[in-house]
C-alpha cells in the first residue's frame, strides 16, 4: 500500500514525486500513461518537433472550430515521462506577477505574485541572473541559449528598431520589452522535469515508477479516495492508498478522469450511464489556451534552421553539445501591448529563424524566418467533455477558439506589428518576399481570414480544473477537490485564469507549492 498515487510523470508530478519522497517514511507511487524518455531527440534540443504525432505523443485534436472555418486542430500533449516538458520548446516564462495577484484576488489565497515567486525560485537554478528574482539552488536549469541563429540577433535589432525595448529578464523586474529567451536546457541537452526531479531520485526505495500505465478510474468509499485501477500491457490492476491520489495528467487528462470516476456535471455524466459521485458543474470547463499565427517571410542568406540536420550540426553537437542542434527553435520575441493605455503587455511574440509553418509539418526546401505573434490573455473560453465512458478515448476538446471577437482583434494587430518588425531596416539584406499571409493579403478583412485559415494552438492549454471557491472551481486553494476526501489535482488545469506566457514554468511552480502544502499536512 501506497501513501500517495501520483496520476501522470509530467511537468507537475515529478515535481512532486521528488518533493514527497524526500521523507523516506512516505511511499508513493507515480504512473505514467506513456513511455520512458529514452528517445535522443527528447534530449537534443532541436529534435522535439520529430516527436509530434509519435508514441511520445497524445496527438489530440480539438472538435471543430466555429471561428476557424470549421478547422481541427491539432493539440500535442506529452505522452511520456516528463509530459510536455519534454516535448516542448523549453522557454522558461513566468508569466505576470499580477496575474497571480489576480488568483489570489478571486479568493485563492497564498497564490499572489509575492507569494508564488518563492516557489519559482526554489525550483530554479539560474545560469546568468543573479538577484532578488532568481536562485541558483532550485532542481531545473535555467540558462541562456548555448549558440543564437544570427537572424535571432537581427530580429532583436529590427525589433528596437520598432520601438521595443530590450528587456535582459522576462522574469525579473519587468515582463515587457524584446529579447532572448532563457530555456530549461543544461550543458546543451533538455532538461525536462523528468531529468531534473525524477532521475535524481530513482534511487529512492520509496519510489515506484510505472510507465505505459494508465489510470481508468479512482475508487472511492463513499466520498473518501481510496484508491484507483490502471492497465499495463493490458491487465487491469488495483491500488490502494494511504493518505491521496494527486491527480497531475494535465488540462486533458485530469477532467477526463475525474467524470469518468462520477465528479463532474451530472446531467453530462448521466448522459454516458456514470454513476454520478459528486455533481461538480465545472470539471472540464474554463479550459483557455494560447493562440498563435505565423508570419514568415523568404531569407535571402542561407544560415536558417533549414540547415539544422546537416552532418557538421550534428557532429558538433554529438562531440561538443553546441551547434543549431542545440536551438529551441524559438530562439527570441518578446512581450509588449497592442493598446498603449493597457495594464499590461497583451501580445507575446516568437521569433523562429527557419520556416514554421502548420507545427512544421508543412516542409519548404526555401530559407525563411518566421515572427509568430500570440494571443496572451484570450477572452474566449472551451471546455473538456467525455466523449465515451471508454477511459481509453481521447474526450472531446472544445476550444472555442476566437468565439470572442476581441481575441481576432488583438491577433490582427500581431499581424500587423510582426510585419513591420520584419520589415524594418534590419532585415533588409536578409529579407526575400513574404511567403504568408503574401503581399496580397492587405486589408483588415483578408488578414482576418489569413488568422481564420492558419491560427494554431501554442499548446498552452490550462483551466479546466479550476481553483477557487465559487459554483465552478473545481478545487480550493489547497488544490483539493471540492465535495470528496483524498484527492487533489496539481498540474496546470487548475489555474483560474491563464498566464501571460508559456506555461510550463507555473506548472512546476504550482507542484513545488502543493507539495508544501501536503507535506505540512504530514507533518501536523
Amino acid at each position: 500500500m501506497y501513501d500517495y498515487i501520483i496520476i501522470g510523470a509530467g511537468s507537475a508530478g515529478c515535481v512532486l514525486a521528488n518533493r514527497l519522497t524526500e521523507n523516506p517514511q512516505i511511499k508513493v507511487l507515480l504512473l505514467e500513461a506513456g513511455n520512458p524518455d529514452k528517445s535522443l531527440k527528447i534530449h537534443i534540443p532541436a529534435g522535439y518537433g520529430d516527436l509530434f504525432k509519435t508514441k511520445y505523443d497524445w496527438t489530440y485534436y480539438t472538435e471543430k472550430q466555429s471561428y476557424l472555418n470549421n478547422r481541427q486542430l491539432y493539440f500535442p500533449r506529452g505522452k511520456v515521462l516528463g509530459g510536455s516538458s519534454s516535448i516542448n520548446a523549453m522557454i522558461y516564462i513566468r508569466g505576470n506577477s499580477d496575474d497571480y495577484d489576480n488568483w489570489h484576488n478571486l479568493g485563492n489565497l497564498g497564490w499572489s505574485g509575492k507569494k508564488v515567486l518563492d516557489y519559482f525560485k526554489k525550483a530554479e537554478n539560474q545560469s546568468r541572473v543573479i538577484d532578488e528574482y532568481h536562485s541558483v539552488n532550485g532542481l531545473l536549469n535555467v540558462t541562456d541559449l548555448r549558440d543564437r541563429n544570427p537572424l535571432s540577433h537581427v530580429f532583436i535589432k529590427a525589433a528596437t528598431e520598432f520601438g521595443l525595448t530590450y528587456n535582459n529578464d522576462f522574469n525579473g523586474k519587468q515582463q515587457e520589452g524584446i529579447g532572448f529567451y532563457q530555456v530549461t536546457q543544461k550543458n546543451g541537452q533538455r532538461h525536462s522535469a523528468a531529468t531534473a526531479y525524477l532521475k535524481p531520485v530513482l534511487f529512492r526505495k520509496n519510489l515506484t515508477v510505472k510507465t505505459n500505465s494508465q489510470v481508468t478510474s479512482i475508487l472511492f468509499a463513499e466520498k473518501r479516495v481510496v484508491g484507483l485501477i490502471y492497465e499495463n500491457k493490458n491487465v487491469e490492476h488495483k491500488v490502494t492508498i494511504n493518505r491521496e491520489v494527486i491527480l497531475s495528467a494535465g488540462t486533458i487528462n485530469s477532467p477526463q478522469l475525474l467524470m469518468l470516476s462520477g465528479i463532474g456535471c451530472a446531467k453530462h455524466l448521466k448522459s454516458l450511464n456514470i454513476p454520478v459521485l459528486v455533481d461538480l458543474p465545472g470539471v472540464g470547463q474554463n479550459l483557455q489556451d494560447h493562440l498563435v499565427v505565423p508570419v514568415v517571410y523568404k531569407s535571402t542568406k542561407n544560415i536558417t534552421l533549414a540547415n539544422l540536420k546537416n552532418p557538421q550540426n550534428f557532429l558538433k553537437y554529438l562531440f561538443f553539445k553546441k551547434g543549431a542542434l542545440t536551438s529551441n527553435i524559438a530562439e527570441a520575441g518578446g512581450f509588449l501591448k497592442t493598446v498603449n493605455n493597457l495594464d499590461k503587455v497583451n501580445l507575446q511574440l516568437h521569433f523562429v529563424p527557419g520556416c514554421l509553418i502548420n507545427h512544421g509539418f508543412t516542409k519548404r526546401k526555401q530559407h525563411g524566418f518566421t515572427l509568430c505573434p500570440t494571443l496572451l490573455y484570450p477572452q474566449s473560453k472551451g471546455n473538456i467533455k467525455l466523449s465515451s465512458k471508454n477511459p481509453l478515448k481521447p474526450p472531446f476538446i472544445q476550444p472555442n477558439y476566437l468565439e470572442n471577437p476581441q481575441d481576432l482583434e488583438v491577433l490582427l494587430s500581431g499581424v500587423k506589428i510582426s510585419r513591420q518588425i520584419l520589415q524594418s531596416e534590419a532585415f533588409h539584406t536578409y529579407r526575400g518576399e513574404e511567403i504568408i499571409p503574401s503581399s496580397e493579403i492587405q486589408t483588415n478583412e483578408d488578414i482576418s481570414a489569413f488568422i481564420r485559415n492558419t491560427a494554431e494552438s501554442l499548446y498552452h492549454p490550462v483551466g479546466s480544473c479550476k481553483m477557487g471557491n465559487d459554483s465552478m472551481s473545481v478545487v480550493n486553494s489547497k488544490l483539493q477537490v471540492h465535495g470528496v476526501k483524498g484527492l487533489r489535482v496539481v498540474d496546470a488545469s487548475i489555474m483560474p485564469n491563464i498566464i501571460g506566457g508559456n506555461t510550463n514554468a507555473p506548472t512546476i511552480m504550482i507542484a513545488e507549492k502543493a507539495a508544501d502544502m501536503i507535506k505540512s499536512i504530514n507533518n501536523e
